[in-house]
């Protein structure tokens, strides 16, 4: 009950507070969205990165494997 009831104020004291401060928001969001291209731009090359890499290492085992194979026939 008291979660509830904690939800309730903190929703009303946003909405309040977004009214009174909506350039301030907006501001700060704007400064914001940058910010957060650049770090998902940084995240999604390290993920590539990795991406690229896993599949080499891959082509590279089946590469042995296929050789190994082989050498036993």
């Amino acid at each position: 009950m008291w979660i509830i009831l904690g939800g309730v104020v903190a929703i009303v004291l946003g909405v309040l507070g977004l009214i009174k401060w909506w350039l301030l928001f907006i501001k700060a969001l704007a400064a914001l969205v940058p910010f957060v291209l650049v770090v998902g731009g940084i995240f999604a090359f390290i993920i590539g990165v990795s991406s690229v890499k896993e599949r080499a290492e891959e082509k590279r085992e089946e590469a042995v494997e296929q050789s190994s194979e082989n050498d036993k026939s």
